[in-house]
């Protein structure tokens, strides 16, 4: 197996409004992640056509209020990822605790100190952290006051809070990243863009223009970072769903390319690239409209021109298969991104289909594509837990996961991909982003939280930890 570099950053992930709690603590704004309630059915509620945002306790929890308690017991939850052997640390910075309603002219100042206290702590025990600037909790006030980010007014308001937050920290984080999963406002536009059903997430225009927004906000920040520190890597984001013809019938392989235009590559081509690539209109015009619909400007261009990113983080959780020539076959119904049901691979608990080599294959399109380095900031399995009376779980079914996909990545370096770490999502428990529930589990450690909101919130090692901690210190040759 070839040998991880050296500088390899291993670690974890998790975000802001996942596991923090303290929603409204030491002036915190709204985001819209308080705005979700829990279960499975949460995108149905939101997008329903009268949902105002309008928080309803009586009627629904909001998990994403109390998290795992992170924001009261980080300490507690570094020095574990600490024990583990962490390189790295993923996180996000809720845009609500350093501006509460997004649109301030000066920050708030006790959600900056939070933040000074959380990366002395990483760097107290040699963890470098990784900062996402907004994952999926931009301020509410932003989509009740402006519209979400079909509103260019966003792009100075992100501009602002990037200044603040890169001026603040950059000294001491070297690694950035923009926008969360940018690109999957084209399936759910909820999370990233603030777009629901009412507010015009049922126009792609809007999306379109959303996310154009978005790059030049992210370009305005890449910007700033390198004035800031020159060494500094700041990247973008992609959720990467490798993407198959469910068979060789031309017809479908053309589709298959179509989709991975539209999904896999349109938001990477802009961001890394700094232009708009040749098959936009092509794009747009399956949608019904026009670039030039979009409010774009020559400034606009130049900025993204000039500003392009240092690397590529993406997360990968699954594959799709696209089929359009046969209507009766069953569709993937778990995954995020469509597609159709492929007869090759298992799926997890939540329907998501597991497929290690398909990472392979997304490490060496993305590295081929844009010669830049590559981050797998995001993989890993949600799947029940059951704790023994010790409150032990033996999740050997984690670590097949985990160990197929690391194999995968070394795979991938051996095909010449340079790739900068890994961090597996939901280190620790935390709550489902796509489904507002404590039961979809993912990390290393075992958070004693149910869906309902009941539990100690203690801390217990699962089996994967120590397993996870021997592939770190082996520097991936323990698998």
């Amino acid at each position: 197996m070839t040998k991880f570099p050296k500088n390899f950053l291993w670690g974890g992930a998790t975000a802001a409004n996942q596991l923090e709690g303290g929603y409204a603590e030491d002036g915190k704004g709204l985001s819209i992640a308080d705005a979700l309630p829990g279960g499975p059915e949460r995108f149905e509620i939101v997008n329903q056509p009268d949902f105002d945002w309008t928080i309803d306790e009586q009627k629904y929890r909001y998990p994403n209020h109390e998290g795992i308690d992170h924001y009261h017991r980080y300490k507690e939850d570094i020095k574990l990822f600490a024990e583990m052997g962490f390189k790295c640390y993923r996180f996000s910075i809720a845009w609500s605790r350093v501006f509460p309603n997004g649109d301030e002219e000066q920050p708030n100042e006790a959600g900056l100190v939070f933040y000074d206290h959380l990366i002395d702590e990483c760097l107290k025990y040699g963890i470098q952290p990784v900062l996402t600037i907004s994952h999926y909790e931009m301020p509410l006030n932003l989509v009740k006051e402006y519209g979400g980010w079909k509103n260019r007014k966003l792009i100075a308001f992100y501009e602002r809070y990037a200044s603040v937050v890169l001026n603040r920290y950059a000294k001491k984080v070297k690694y950035w990243m923009t926008f969360n999963e940018i690109n999957s406002a084209l399936h759910f536009p909820v999370m990233g863009q603030g777009l629901v059903k009412s507010n015009g997430a049922d126009k792609m225009q809007n999306i379109y223009q959303a996310w154009h927004n978005q790059f030049v906000a992210g370009a305005k920040a890449v910007k700033i970072a390198h004035q800031v520190r020159p060494d500094i890597m700041i990247g973008c984001m992609l959720l990467y769903a490798t993407t198959y013809a469910y068979d060789s019938n031309p017809v479908n392989q053309l589709a298959a390319l179509k989709e991975n235009q539209a999904f896999n590559q349109f938001c990477g081509d802009v961001q890394v690239r700094g232009t708009y690539p040749a098959y936009t209109e092509s794009v747009m015009n399956r949608y019904g409209f026009s670039f030039k619909d979009l409010d774009v400007t020559d400034a606009d261009l130049q900025v993204l021109k000039e500003n392009p990113v240092d690397y590529i983080g993406f997360s990968y959780y699954m594959s799709t298969a696209i089929n359009i020539t046969d209507k009766k076959l069953e569709t993937a119904n778990g995954n995020l991104v469509g597609g159709v049901k492929n007869p090759f691979l298992k799926a997890s608990d939540w329907g998501w289909q597991i497929d290690p080599t398909g990472l392979r294959i997304a490490l060496n399109e993305l590295y081929n594509r844009y010669q830049k380095p590559v981050f797998v900031v995001e993989n890993g399995l949600g799947a029940v837990d059951k704790p023994d009376e010790n409150n032990f779980v033996q999740d050997d079914y984690r670590i097949d996961y985990l160990r197929k996909h690391i194999d995968a990545i070394s795979g991938a370096i051996d095909d010449g991909v340079q790739v900068m770490g890994y961090t597996p999502w939901g280190c620790i428990d935390l709550v489902s982003a796509s489904t507002g529930q404590m039961s979809k589990r993912y990390g290393f450690i075992y958070v004693d939280l149910d869906d309902e909101g009941n539990g100690t919130l203690n801390r217990y090692k699962k089996a994967s930890f120590d397993w996870y901690k021997e592939v770190i210190t082996s520097n991936g040759e323990q698998l």
